[in-house]
């Protein structure tokens, strides 16, 4: 056991220096003696805890800052390389608080293991944190599996199957299997919450996306996949479709509301042909899926004309007389 600790020792004094210090916050050589002792029950001399130290500068590359440095203290600093810092680790407890694609027992996974990586000053500012959200997470604990084996699939270039989970009324809102998939896997994207796989079904010519939170089951086969897919057309679909609804690219053109450029630039990007109309308005022209589209259009139904496609014009009066006499 004696000896068990001692090799141990460098951990100690390592964690410690994670966990307790940094540039505000320098600790004593009694202070870490102190803390280890508290934490893991060890008595460690002062000699040995400078001997460790050193070791890990002049070793193992960690970058100390000591007493002999500022007459004060020690305290680690962060890595650029490896380590997060509080801002970037706060960005991702967010994204996965508030992502409808993580059930709420991974993200609480997640974020616990975000803050092991910081100080317990860092922590301190996040002791109120709490989600200010109405959004229904996804109930589906096979998610983080999924991006795996898709992920492992895409680089073996191999084909999956997998059976896909919709919603039905009949007359009982349930969520049903609505049969097994083989896809050629291609791409994972990310958009409105939501990380989909794009792929191309067995049979079809044109590439889909399917919502990665709603798959289960998912077995990789022996299967290669369709290597007539490239990398250029998969980058086209993904950029050609909203919201992620599959399909192939048409030239849209519409008006829009001055209030919606924000928006526009986020959701289709500074290369969308975008062009001044008068004060309150501006024309949008895009290459996209149209039935996304269309959808983005219904959204925003005020601040939004179609100019063409005629096809879409034609089918958004269709919804809206639809609408109107039904109500």
């Amino acid at each position: 056991m004696e000896l068990y600790e001692q090799n141990g020792n460098i951990l100690y004094i390592l964690n410690v220096l994670k966990k307790y210090s940094n540039v505000d916050h320098l600790l004593k050589i009694s202070d870490i003696k102190n803390y280890v002792k508290e934490l893991y029950d060890v008595e460690i001399d002062p000699r040995t805890i400078r001997r460790n130290i050193n070791l890990l500068k002049e070793k193992l590359d960690y970058d100390i800052e000591t007493w002999n440095d500022n007459r004060t203290g020690y305290y680690l600093l962060k890595n650029p390389d490896m380590d997060f810092e509080s801002g970037e680790l706060r960005a991702i407890i967010d994204t996965f608080s508030y992502s409808t694609f993580i059930p709420e027992s991974i993200s609480k996974e997640i974020i616990s293991k975000c803050k092991n990586m910081q100080n317990v000053y860092e922590n301190e500012k996040l002791k109120d944190y709490r989600v200010y959200s109405d959004s229904n997470k996804s109930k589906n604990i096979e998610i983080v599996k999924n991006i795996e084996d898709i992920t492992e699939a895409i680089y073996n270039k191999k084909k999956i199957k997998f059976d896909y989970y919709k919603y039905e009324l009949n007359p009982l809102l349930k969520n049903v299997n609505t049969g097994e998939r083989t896809i050629s896997p291609y791409a994972i994207v990310y958009q409105l919450q939501e990380m989909y796989v794009v792929g191309l079904k067995d049979g079809k010519k044109n590439l889909y996306t399917y919502r990665i939170d709603r798959m289960k089951n998912i077995n990789i086969t022996k299967e290669k996949v369709n290597d007539k897919i490239t990398s250029k057309d998969v980058d086209d679909f993904v950029k050609s479709t909203v919201s992620m609804f599959g399909s192939t690219g048409e030239i849209i053109e519409v008006i829009c509301d001055m209030k919606l450029l924000d928006n526009v630039i986020d959701l289709f990007g500074e290369t969308s042909t975008i062009r001044f109309v008068d004060k309150d308005h501006f024309s949008l022209k895009v290459n996209k899926d149209m039935e996304g589209f269309k959808r983005y259009v219904l959204r925003n139904l005020d601040m939004v004309k179609v100019i063409s496609p005629i096809s879409l014009k034609r089918e958004i009066e269709k919804i809206i007389k639809n609408y109107l006499k039904n109500t």
